[in-house]
């Protein structure tokens, strides 16, 4: 699963944007990985690694739901609705 979200600033500055992505490794665990920078520019990447789907889908759904919060627009969603989604 991934989604990629921006907010849109008022000034000529770059968009700043958020990427979380949810993929299942080789040995049935989960890894979600947030990635948020400025378009164009640095970005910073985070990993965090869960052994239950339900832990993984529900840290998914809650950095989604913060950045939602914070002002950030959903711009690109993949695999959401897949086989394996909810």
């Amino acid at each position: 699963m991934r989604l990629y979200l921006q907010n849109l600033p008022g000034s000529a500055e770059p968009p700043r944007y958020v990427q979380i992505v949810l993929e299942q490794d080789l040995l049935g665990g989960w890894t979600l990985y947030r990635e948020t920078g400025q378009q164009g520019g640095k970005a910073t990447l985070k990993r965090e690694q869960f052994l239950e789907r339900d832990e993984a889908i529900a840290a998914f759904e809650k950095a989604r739901d913060a950045q939602l919060k914070r002002g950030y627009r959903l711009m690109f969603s993949q695999g959401l609705d897949g086989p394996y989604g909810r």
